[in-house]
């Protein structure tokens, strides 16, 4: 047992809502786990018709401080409270439930960083050493209930210490991703006002080396709000930063005088547990305020329901603690769920080769993983016959999970064959906004003569009431293009409002449809009750009247053998009002002739999509200008194909790419007037 913890009162005997919560019911069963239901069918009419009873069920496999005196309170709709009058801790949950239960010793968190060559475990107790010592920092500097910490920190555990310090304390943490510019570093302080900065002196990366410190320093300088202190965490072999004497200190000089022994603080469960900034904000941003009750509930229910994970199992999630797939599925989802979470420094290709995913699978006997697309596309476009993944053997794998961008057959195809991971790969659907899953196939429900779907993002997940409505507001025909849009009330886990924008909160995504959530995102429900994701509604083309999904013409050029990743954008015709433009990256070993694969990539969309589509131009680049999670930049490309003014988001990954694709729309007639901003 942990030597310096006193057990805290969060046990309580809270009465059934329904006559039988479901649970393992094998000799392995543990607290925290669930069983899988009659069908999912059953649970998810359960979720809409009783939904009180519904996630009270699951709630009750939490600790609770308090237990709530009302589930569910749609009185001032769209502000929905889950768990009205229950408190909780998160990271209590997360880590202390787990080491009071006898799993301590499992293990919690792997780091591995390919661009420092570390790796690194943490058992549950571990973890929950080095959580409650830099709570007890936080703490000691004035870091209480309520107030804002920022990170500003690479890819390393220290991170997740961080988040889940803060979240001990009550304290709303706010993500912001290591190497962000100044400026925009700087509004994101201004919004959050945080009490204290956590940063690391560099981050790596796979050509260079990025000193936090001078961009932190200069963010503080452009803010109004100004933090009481900032933590540096030093990074071994990386150099010693510059300390301004009174404000900043040092990470392992604050851990050394820590008691090391914080109580959690519980919070209510309507209480923020961080704030989200979403991608591309100019301006004021928006912040997304997640809150803690429901969040803690839906996120243990979806790893093993949504995703099938069992207890004791390895994840890995392929993306950035600054996204909220790094918030729900490296940090906090696996480890309420008892698993063990993988944290990946490094890149699809590049740190050092194309083999890394395969490796990082074999070593670490990671059962499932979730990635985009976009990494899937890179590890084919540089290894497309994968000799650098075939020197590893990945026994345990059993599925890998895809969001963030439309799955395309042809990119599952490659993935799933003998020679690559030889899994079924499985399109979901969900949002920063969301944060859990909203349409997946929800493997947890499925045995094992199930047929996992092929071109959709699956069901709806229960909890989440999906429709698909057209311009006049009404039910979309099976198959038919249209808007999706969630019924409220909203689940669990989804966002509560903005960090003090209540008003915009509302008219950003109620106005229009009055009882609804508009998700902004275009897609189709078959007859079957799947959803296809195609596209954002920004990124639906009018073409002579026709509504045409930029997602339906690239899954089309994406069948061709060489193509490995592409975009469409619509960009003005004097005829049509729009037509579309592709922007293809082809496979790195392709030596053949452009012109003949333009003719045959023109000839898929006319047999795919039909003649309506005229797609006449076709534009060949190296890469595509891509966020952290994997999202291509369809509207900044749109904008510079019509030779509007653009502003280059700043969460891309490489901006160098926007040069050469400017080039070559100028080749093509396109972006004449276009000119690259200062």
């Amino acid at each position: 047992m942990h030597s310096s913890l006193r057990r805290f009162n969060f046990r309580l005997a809270i009465s059934q809502p329904r006559a039988v919560i479901r649970r393992l019911a094998s000799s392995s069963a543990e607290k925290g786990t669930y069983l899988p239901p009659t069908s999912y069918e059953e649970d998810y009419r359960w979720s809409l018709s009783d939904p009180e009873s519904f996630w009270a069920a699951q709630a009750n496999q939490l600790d609770w401080h308090k237990k709530w005196n009302k589930v569910l309170d749609n009185s001032h709709q769209p502000f929905t409270k889950w768990f009205v009058g229950g408190e909780l801790n998160v990271c209590y949950n997360a880590l202390d439930r787990h080491v009071y239960d006898g799993r301590g010793d499992r293990v919690a968190l792997i780091y591995d960083s390919p661009v420092t060559g570390t790796k690194k475990k943490y058992t549950y107790e571990e973890l929950l050493d080095e959580v409650q010592s830099f709570a007890g920092v936080l703490k000691r500097h004035g870091v209480k209930k309520g107030d804002r910490v920022l990170l500003y920190m690479p890819m390393i555990p220290e991170a997740i210490v961080a988040m889940l310090a803060s979240a001990r304390l009550g304290a709303v943490h706010i993500v912001v991703f290591g190497g962000f510019a100044s400026k925009e570093l700087a509004v994101r302080i201004n919004h959050s006002e945080p009490r204290v900065i956590v940063t690391a002196s560099a981050g790596v990366e796979p050509t260079r080396v990025i000193d936090y410190k001078p961009i932190l320093d200069q963010a503080i300088e452009l803010s109004d709000s100004k933090p009481q202190n900032v933590i540096i965490y030093q990074r071994p072999g990386y150099g010693k930063v510059k300390f301004q004497s009174g404000r900043d200190l040092d990470w392992d000089s604050e851990m050394a005088k820590s008691s090391g022994n914080v109580d959690p603080v519980p919070v209510e469960a309507h209480h923020p547990l961080y704030i989200l900034h979403t991608s591309g904000t100019t301006g004021q941003p928006k912040g997304v305020v997640r809150p803690s009750g429901g969040y803690a509930v839906v996120l243990p229910w979806s790893m093993y329901r949504v995703y099938g994970i069992k207890p004791g199992e390895t994840w890995w999630a392929s993306s950035d603690l600054g996204w909220v797939v790094g918030h729900s599925y490296i940090c906090y989802g696996p480890l309420l769920a008892g698993l063990t979470s993988v944290l990946y420094e490094g890149k699809p290709v590049g740190t050092p080769d194309a083999g890394q995913f395969f490796r990082l699978v074999s070593e670490h006997n990671v059962s499932m993983f979730f990635t985009a697309p976009t990494a899937l596309r890179a590890i084919r476009q540089y290894d497309p016959d994968c000799v650098e993944g075939n020197k590893y053997e990945m026994k345990n794998l059993r599925v890998i999970h895809s969001a963030g961008e439309h799955l395309d057959y042809e990119t599952r195809l490659w993935a799933q064959k003998e020679h690559t991971f030889n899994v079924p790969v499985l399109d979901h659907w969900w949002q920063t906004e969301s944060g859990w899953p909203i349409c997946a196939p929800c493997l947890g429900y499925q045995d094992a003569n199930w047929n996992p779907p092929k071109d959709t993002s699956g069901l709806p997940v229960p909890g989440w009431n999906v429709q698909v409505l057209n311009d006049k507001g009404g039910q979309t025909e099976s198959g038919e293009l249209g808007r999706i849009v969630i019924k409220l009330p909203l689940p669990p886990g989804a966002l509560s409002t903005f960090w003090q924008s209540d008003e915009r909160f509302a008219n950003t995504y109620f106005q229009q449809y009055q009882g609804y959530y508009d998700t902004m995102d275009a897609g189709a429900r078959l007859e079957d009750g799947e959803i296809s994701v195609m596209s954002r509604v920004d990124d639906v083309i009018n073409v002579a009247g026709h509504r045409i999904s930029g997602g339906a013409l690239e899954e089309a050029l994406l069948e061709h053998h060489v193509v490995v990743d592409c975009a469409i954008i619509g960009v003005p015709d004097s005829l049509k009002g729009h037509v579309p433009v592709a922007i293809c990256v082809l496979r790195n070993d392709f030596t053949g002739d452009t012109k003949q694969v333009s003719a045959e990539l023109i000839k898929l969309v006319r047999e795919h999509v039909g003649a309506v589509a005229v797609l006449k131009k076709i534009i060949f680049v190296p890469k595509l200008p891509k966020t952290r999670s994997g999202k291509i930049a369809r509207n900044t490309l749109s904008a510079m194909a019509d030779s509007k003014p653009f502003q280059i988001p700043v969460t891309i990954e490489d901006s160098s790419v926007f040069p050469v694709i400017l080039e070559e729309m100028k080749k093509a007639g396109l972006a004449l007037k276009a000119e690259l901003p200062k």
